[in-house]
């Protein structure tokens, strides 16, 4: 199977962890941000991840690809409860942290955006819907400042640094892509347990975080 995607996608990384967490091999097909054929020819539309089934066939929709895959495997189905909590930090979250991660994303050195066409295409296709790269980067103090709270209260949340819930679930499936893409946010102080959790969950993905070149 190939699964086409973004490094720097959070539905992309909800895919690719439950190929990982169900040792079902895939390859992964990284494509450039301008690339309108590829998607269109698979799914008829320009979005990712894609997968290719062994039939040839291909899905999109991240979520319906990782139950796909979860039910390839021959073991307990994922579970699929979302605590309150979890979603409710999520949907908090959500209100801000493109601010913080869209005018980093380019500056990694992501395979994305391996060509100035493809760094072009993004940053107009996102400062039409959130405003102009410098700008967001000048409100990073104070978006920082408000992600150090939420980052305190999910802290406490995480019962395991293996598992969100202490299980692997579908909690981890939508909290790691998140908190993944918000270590391109050099000025943070994560939390020990937050901090442990991205770790072992990268580590067990064989899925790298950006501290080491955040912005």
């Amino acid at each position: 199977m190939q699964l086409y995607i973004y490094d720097h996608c959070t539905y992309c990384v909800r895919a690719r962890m439950i190929f990982s967490f169900r040792n079902i091999p895939v390859t992964l097909e990284y494509i450039l941000n301008d690339d309108e054929d590829t998607p269109k020819k698979l799914i008829g539309q320009k979005m990712v991840p894609i997968l290719v089934k062994d039939d040839h066939t291909a899905m999109g929709e991240s979520l319906d690809i990782v139950h796909y895959i979860d039910q390839l495997a021959s073991t307990t189905p994922l579970d699929t409860n979302i605590r309150p909590e979890i979603k409710q930090w999520l949907d908090t979250v959500d209100e801000y942290r493109n601010d913080l991660i869209v005018p980093r994303s380019t500056r990694l050195n992501l395979p994305e955006f391996a060509t100035q066409q493809a760094r072009d295409y993004y940053i107009a296709k996102k400062s039409a819907r959130f405003g102009d790269f410098q700008q967001l980067l000048e409100k990073s103090p104070e978006l920082i400042n408000r992600l150090q709270s939420d980052l305190h209260r999910l802290a406490p949340l995480i019962k395991s640094n293996q598992a969100v819930n202490g299980t692997f679930s579908l909690e981890d499936i939508l909290l790691f892509p998140i908190i993944r893409n918000l270590t391109m946010v050099k000025i943070i102080e994560w939390p020990a347990i937050v901090l442990d959790y991205l770790q072992t969950m990268s580590s067990q993905t064989n899925i790298p975080l950006y501290l080491d070149r955040a912005i």
